[in-house]
Order: C-alpha cells, then structure tokens, then sequence
C-alpha cells in the first residue's frame, strides 16, 4: 500500500500536464514528500466549475463500523470501489488528479545490515515527469488524527485508487500499485466520464511505461540507505 509519494516539480510543468485555471495555494515548494494524513497538491473543479490546484488532506473517511469510536486517520488507499461507502464519491463532482513524480513502497525483506526494510520509488522514466494519481475528493466533518491529539471540524481530505500491481512493482509490493494516468488523455476521461468509462481507467501501468529506482536512490531527499530513512516513514 503506497503511503509516501513526491512531488518534484514546478506550477508550469503541472500545468503543461493537466488543464488548471486556478491556483488557491500560491507556488508550490520545488519538492514536496506527502504522508498520510498530511497535506498535499491535488486538481479538482471547484464551485464555479473551474479547474483548480489546491492542498488538501491525504486520507478518505474511514467506514464509520472500522472506527470504534476514535479519530479517523483515513484511507489513503482506494481499490474496492463496488463497495457503497466509496461509490459515493466516484462521480465526476469528486473525482481528482493527484500530481506525483514518484511513488514508494518498501521491499518485502530487510536489509541484512539494518534489520529494516529498504524503501524503493518508482518513476514514469528515469527523468521522473510528472504523472497523475486517479484520485477523489470531498469534505468530512469530525474527528480526524490520533487518539492523543485529535482534530475536530470540517476536513478538505482525498485519497486515489490503487489496482494490481504490474510486473515492475510486483516482486517489490505484490499486493496492489497506484492508478498512474500519464497522458492528458487519461486525465480527461478520469475528471470528466461517467464511471463506466472512467472506471476502465483503474488497471495497472504496463510495465513498459514505467521503472524501478536502484536501491536507496534518494527522491525529494528522501528514500537513501535504510538507516537512514525507515525509521522516519515505516507504517
């Protein structure tokens, strides 16, 4: 489950990508490594119906039987979307583009060294363009955070959809990978079809188009030798 991404990029080649005529968040830092729970870059349509970027929240409402009555860290992670409590949001009036350059997951055996496990990234190309995350939006009121130190009121939050994961990310996170859309093509159809066609959308990248990053290769500052950086991002 990918619960760390980066964004190393500038306004002008987010907007050379995807379509946007509002920026509510003035200039974007020229890196920027998202968390769960922790805010991040997203394009949505806004009241008016134009195209905006702005920061939101990493992390949809959790379905209200898997809270037992504590705070909701979200679920930054969609696959299941035949599931009620996200077919609520699979309209084009949630939908979102969640700007990345790159995404992680950490292997699945430690390195023999540290006794932890080796964080890896995988980019579009070595040159790590911009690509978008299939993504949905909305507002929630509540509780959000940990136990100790929640954060009571309205919450501007997202998350985006992940699939099977393909031959690339496979032997690294065999569970699932992201919905990458890397054309503006796949970007229209994901904010403006119905859900029969958008949904065609959620399948893996071929593995073609895309790779793997050589271990403890560092992104956004981020993601060298294990010792490091696992203990500051293990889950």
């Amino acid at each position: 489950m990918c619960n760390l991404y980066n964004l190393t990029s500038n306004q002008q080649a987010i907007r050379d990508f995807i379509d946007i005529t509002r920026y509510r968040e003035g200039n974007l830092p020229p890196s920027i490594n998202v968390h769960p729970d922790r805010p991040g870059p997203i394009v949505r349509v806004d009241v008016d119906g134009e195209r905006e970027l702005a920061m939101s929240v990493w992390g949809m409402p959790t379905p209200e039987e898997h809270l037992d009555g504590k705070p909701d860290k979200g679920v930054t992670n969609v696959r299941q979307t035949w599931i009620p409590h996200w077919q609520q949001w699979l309209g084009v009036e949630h939908r979102c583009l969640v700007p990345a350059t790159a995404f992680s997951e950490y292997e699945q055996v430690a390195d023999l060294e540290t006794g932890k496990k080796p964080l890896r990234w995988f980019v579009v190309n070595e040159d790590q363009p911009v690509f978008a995350l299939a993504g949905i939006h909305t507002t929630w009121t509540g509780a959000r955070g940990p136990i100790k130190a929640p954060r009571e009121g309205e919450h501007d939050i997202y998350a985006f959809l992940t699939t099977n994961p393909n031959e690339i990310v496979k032997p690294i996170h065999p569970k699932a990978m992201p919905v990458l859309l890397t054309t503006k093509e796949e970007c229209e159809i994901w904010m403006t079809a119905d859900w029969k066609e958008a949904k065609k959308l959620q399948r893996p990248l071929p593995e073609e188009r895309m790779t793997v990053l050589p271990r403890y290769t560092a992104v956004g500052g981020l993601g060298g030798h294990p010792s490091q950086t696992a203990d500051l991002f293990s889950a």
